[in-house]
């Protein structure tokens, strides 16, 4: 797509037209997920991770072809990976390979018609808002499984999570019960932490550190 992303606005169309503004729950959580990665050292990349069984480099993964995922979606695209078999390697620089993608994403969403109601998703369509709350928690929620998993103090923020939880209670359950893709829900340490209050939803401990070596 040749029209240039307006930070938060729309696109200048051909014709003039104007299109819609990437939500901001979605360049939040994008945000953070560059953030994450690019603070990963190259040694860091095989160690364990909240998602049981991944690595760091397949949280990645998983987090970049799912992002891949929801930007195709609204142009008729599938990505050619399967996320939930992510590839323990990587095929160039991952900051890099996850930036081409996340700014793919952004832009695909400013492409929208700018009244656009209901839109594709990987799965189906969505109300706009549940749609882009459900691309940002699946971005911001691995870039916290990366951050706890390599070591950063970078705490998933309150707003980013605030944002995503109406996509979250519309939608995980069912996800749960008929996916498997989630844990059981937790109990909350700390109701009046969004973002613990969140990962304890998604069937994660907020408080979760690295196994001992």
């Amino acid at each position: 797509m040749a029209d240039a992303v307006n930070g938060a606005g729309g696109t200048d169309g051909a014709d003039g037209t104007r299109g819609a503004e990437v939500p901001e729950v979605l360049l939040r959580a994008h945000a953070y997920l560059r953030e994450v990665v690019a603070a990963v050292g190259e040694a860091q990349w095989g160690v364990a991770t909240p998602c049981e069984g991944w690595t760091a480099r397949q949280v990645l993964n998983h987090a970049r072809i799912d992002q891949q995922a929801y930007g195709l979606a609204l142009t008729g695209g599938r990505p050619g990976s399967d996320p939930f078999h992510p590839a323990d390697a990587f095929d160039g620089d991952p900051a890099a390979e996850l930036s081409k993608v996340l700014d793919a994403v952004a832009e695909a969403y400013a492409g929208l018609p700018a009244d656009a109601d209901r839109v594709p998703t990987p799965l189906g369509p969505l109300p706009l808002d549940i749609a882009a709350g459900a691309a940002a928690m699946d971005a911001a929620v691995h870039a916290w499984d990366i951050a706890v998993a390599t070591g950063q103090d970078r705490p998933l923020p309150a707003a980013t999570a605030e944002g995503i939880r109406p996509a979250a209670d519309r939608l995980v359950d069912h996800l749960r019960d008929a996916f498997k893709v989630f844990a059981p829900a937790r109990e909350t340490p700390d109701a009046h932490d969004p973002a613990a209050s969140l990962l304890a939803f998604l069937g994660r401990d907020p408080r979760w550190t690295p196994p001992a070596n």
